[in-house]
């Protein structure tokens, strides 16, 4: 048989789905799309999409400049609609959230890849309400997450002697902290205090791929789903090369703590964490109870701790090119706790400057500055304009935080925005995502955010190197791309403190070896 004929087939069938999909009469509203650029035939809108490699905030961006704050664009019969501003976002995806709180159909990241389980890729639907009740339990009020207080405690005073001692790895170090706290709650797992550990390298893994594989625009897969049953050989196919290897790597991150934690409870050896209570008084699981336990815990880590480490990246890097904002720090810290106090729980809200810093590390740069697209599931009417069923509906996170009337000098990382007589608004509104999509680890993140930044300031000194460069990666989590910045103790006092707080951790860490290593590989 000719090779090519296979292929001739599947392309045939292909351009009769676009067809299909483009071509067939719909019944709509005699209302306009928002405005938007011209299509071309069949394509649309298809040039339009954000280039591979390219900040997508920054492109989309663009469209409010030419088209307002709401603006559109359809690819091979798909409407895409982008809000840029905060009003629009509020009131499709909050007030009008029953209709606004699906996800659209991402064939990469969800089918091929298989994210298609966790919980920000669910549909809105009964299991999606399902992860939520689950999730509520544990991370959903500020008495539940007080419960964590003291690992997180113990977390980043380790985190402070590790950046004492080896400030060069600080990106490391953070992403230490960050898989140690959500770890330990979502499995009861104990990293390996010595060196890396195995499962946040893995997860960390993971989640940079998913931050490529969601990308909205970078697998024409997802615009053309029928592309997903090409065999590997096919010329054209290796995004299904891919997705099998990173798809090995996601399950890997879900089962391999799972399985240890049922080893666990068998054995009566188990660390009691968010998995353990979910699986309690249970010998046998149905399938779609072992599913929410799995993926729900899961999410924990791969929602939590990505996205904490992207916000303690930004905030060394704002510390390092901007000593003004340190001083004023240093300042409210000494005079409030003491010159070699480390903060804590209790005095969050006697430091009004230490907060106004984590606001603006959630501002400055965003986590998530595109978020995650919602679906629209019936017709909606705003403002004269058409939102079909079934439109992609993005918002730019980062524009609306980056918005001059809202932020002025959005560019400038000034805390003292949030301390005035009528202060900005809070970023944690925004950032964390809107109506029934908002993040379920709101809290336990600005927990994490504020102890580490505040016992960070109280101890250490950021200072600015010739390797310290401002570039964010594109991607759905976005990171700061590599940068150099020297972190050192503000006096030997200081440095006495920190390794004074560690004593009794890490006599505990010698006698207890390499944590959970050994069970989990």
């Amino acid at each position: 048989m000719n090779a090519s004929l296979p292929i001739k087939i599947l392309a045939g069938l292909s351009i009769l789905w676009l067809l299909k999909l483009v071509l067939l009469p719909r019944q709509r509203s005699a209302a306009p799309l928002p405005p938007g650029p011209k299509g071309k035939p069949i394509i649309g809108n298809l040039a339009d999409l954000s280039p591979p490699g390219a900040q997508e905030w920054k492109h989309w961006l663009g469209f409010k400049k030419l088209y307002g704050p709401i603006s559109s664009l359809t690819i091979l019969g798909q409407t895409i609609i982008v809000l840029n501003d905060k009003r629009s976002a509020f009131d499709l995806l909050d007030k009008r959230s029953t209709i606004y709180s699906s996800r659209p159909r991402m064939t990469f990241a969800g089918e091929i890849v298989g994210w298609s389980d966790i919980l920000a890729m669910q549909p809105y639907n009964a299991r999606f309400r399902t992860y939520r009740k689950a999730m509520h339990r544990v991370l959903g009020s500020k008495v539940s997450t007080a419960q964590f207080y003291p690992l997180q405690d113990i977390e980043v005073r380790r985190f402070l002697l590790r950046v004492l001692e080896s400030p060069a790895d600080l990106i490391q170090h953070i992403r230490t902290e960050a898989g140690a706290v959500i770890l330990k709650i979502a499995y009861g797992y104990t990293i390996n205090p010595h060196g890396r550990d195995p499962l946040v390298d893995l997860a960390n893994e993971a989640m940079d791929r998913f931050s490529v594989a969601a990308s909205p625009g970078r697998w024409l897969v997802d615009t053309i789903p029928a592309l997903k049953y090409m065999p590997e050989w096919f010329p054209g196919a290796s995004f299904q090369r891919t997705g099998r290897a990173w798809r090995k790597t996601l399950l890997d991150v879900i089962e391999k703590p799972y399985d240890l934690v049922r080893r666990r409870m068998r054995a009566g050896t188990h660390v009691p964490s968010y998995l353990s209570r979910l699986l309690e008084g249970k010998e046998s699981l149905t399938e779609e109870e072992e599913l929410v336990a799995k993926w729900t815990a899961g999410a924990l880590y791969t929602g939590g701790a990505d996205t904490t480490v992207s916000t303690l990246s930004t905030f060394y890097l704002a510390m390092a090119l901007h000593p003004d904002v340190q001083q004023k720090a240093h300042e409210e810290l000494d005079r409030v706790l003491g010159p070699y106090t480390l903060p804590s729980f209790a005095d969050r809200e006697r430091l009004p400057y230490i907060n106004a810093i984590v606001k603006e590390s959630l501002r400055w740069h965003p986590v998530a500055p595109m978020g995650i697209p919602h679906l629209c599931t019936q017709d909606d009417i705003y403002e004269g304009y058409l939102i079909p069923k079934g439109a992609v509906v993005m918002v730019n996170i980062w524009s609306i935080l980056h918005n001059p009337l809202t932020h002025p000098s959005p560019s400038s990382f000034n805390p003292s925005r949030y301390l005035t007589d009528t202060p900005e608004p809070d970023p944690a509104t925004v950032a964390f995502g809107f109506g029934r999509r908002v993040c379920p680890g709101k809290l336990l993140a600005e927990n994490t955010l504020y102890l580490s930044i505040a016992q960070s300031l109280a101890m250490f000194r950021v200072l600015r190197t010739e390797d310290t460069t401002v570039e964010f990666l594109p991607g759905v989590v976005s990171h700061p791309a590599p940068f150099g910045v020297g972190v050192v103790p503000r006096s030997e006092e200081h440095e006495r403190v920190v390794r004074g707080v560690n004593e009794g951790i890490v006599k505990g860490e010698r006698e207890g070896g390499r944590g959970d290593i050994e069970g989990l590989i």
